[in-house]
C-alpha cells in the first residue's frame, strides 16, 4: 500500500521550521539563519521512503506584518495549510511556549480539519525534567494529535514525526519522482543562497530589507557563469553589502558560490551587483516581480 500527501510546517518566526524541514529530507532545500522572517516562500521539501511519500512545506513564520511583504507572507502561510492533509505546528521549547504560539495555534492551525502535530523544537537546550513544562503548555494550545518533543538540530525525535506523518497521508500514488527532493526551480534556489548569506553576514535592520534576483545563468561545458542582483531599500544599506573597498559583498560571493558549486556540481562564475529599490517592500509591483 502507498501513500503520498502534504504536511504543512507553521509556526511563529525563529522557531527552527526550516531547519527541521531540512532534517526530515535529509538535506538543505531551505535556507536557514538566525534572522527573523528568513523564509519568505512556499518551500517544499519531499521525503520519499518506500511505503509513503511526504511533501513538506516550510512556510514564512506568523507574525504581525509591518510592511505589505509581510501581509502578503502571513497570507502565504493559510494557503499552504489549507490543502495540507496534516500540519506540524512548531515551537521553540528552549525560548519557553508563549503567546505568540497559542496565536499562530488559533488561527493556523485550530480551524484545520486534519492531522495537527506539535513539535517542540530546541530540547536538547533544556535539562532534566525542563521540557515537561514545555510539552503541558504546547498540549494546551489547541486540539493536537500528538505532541512530540524535538531537536531538528540534533535529530532527536524526528523519526516519530515521520512515523505519525506517514499514518496520515492518504493512500495514493507519490506525488513526486523518487528522486526529487524539492520543487523550487534553480533560479530560486540560487537567488535564496545568496540571499541566506547576505542575511548571514550583515547586522541590524538591513536582512530584512534584502532580496536577491537572478538575471542570468548559463552552462558553458564545465563552468556555470550567474548573474545576480542584490536589492536593498536604501543607500546607506547598498554601502552596508557592498563593505569597505567591496569587501563585503566579497564575501557574500565567495560563500554564496562555495555552496552553489555543491549544488550544481559544477564551478560557478558568480556575479553580484546591489541596486537600491526604495521601499520594495510596501510595493506591489516590486513584490511581485519579486515572486513574493
Amino acid at each position: 500500500m502507498s501513500r503520498a500527501g502534504i504536511a504543512a510546517v507553521v509556526g511563529r518566526p525563529n522557531v527552527g521550521k526550516s531547519t527541521l524541514v531540512n532534517s526530515l529530507v535529509g538535506q538543505k532545500v531551505s535556507i536557514v539563519t538566525d534572522k527573523p522572517q528568513t523564509t519568505r516562500g512556499r518551500i517544499r521539501g519531499v521525503l520519499t521512503r518506500d511505503d509513503v511519500q511526504i511533501v513538506f512545506v516550510d512556510t514564512p513564520g506568523f507574525h504581525k506584518p509591518r510592511t505589505l511583504l509581510g501581509e502578503r507572507l502571513n497570507r502565504l502561510v493559510g494557503e499552504s495549510t489549507g490543502d495540507a492533509d496534516a500540519v506540524v505546528l512548531v515551537v521553540d521549547g528552549a525560548a519557553g511556549v508563549g503567546w505568540g504560539d497559542s496565536f499562530v495555534a488559533a488561527e493556523r492551525v485550530a480551524p484545520l480539519r486534519c492531522t495537527k502535530v506539535c513539535a517542540v523544537n530546541k530540547v536538547d537546550l533544556l535539562r532534566g525534567d525542563a521540557v515537561l513544562p514545555q510539552l503541558d503548555a504546547a498540549s494546551r494550545l489547541t486540539g493536537f494529535d500528538h505532541v512530540i518533543p524535538i531537536s531538528a538540530r540534533t535529530g532527536r525525535g524526528l523519526d516519530e514525526v515521520v512515523k505519525v506523518l506517514a499514518d496520515a497521508m492518504p493512500e495514493g500514488p507519490p506525488l513526486f519522482p523518487p528522486d526529487q527532493v524539492t520543487d523550487q526551480p534553480l533560479e530560486l534556489r540560487v537567488a535564496e543562497i545568496v540571499r541566506e548569506k547576505a542575511l548571514a553576514l550583515t547586522r541590524d535592520e538591513l536582512p530584512h530589507s534584502i532580496a536577491v534576483r537572478v538575471e542570468g545563468l548559463t552552462r558553458e561545458d564545465t563552468l556555470v557563469r550567474i548573474s545576480c542582483v542584490v536589492l536593498v531599500e536604501r543607500d546607506s544599506q547598498k554601502g552596508i553589502v557592498i563593505g569597505h573597498g567591496g569587501s563585503m559583498l566579497k564575501r557574500i560571493g565567495t560563500q554564496a558560490r562555495r555552496e552553489l558549486e555543491g549544488v550544481l556540481a559544477s564551478r560557478v562564475f558568480l556575479e553580484l551587483r546591489v541596486k537600491v529599490q526604495r521601499e520594495w517592500q510596501r510595493d506591489p509591483a516590486a513584490l511581485t516581480r519579486l515572486g513574493y
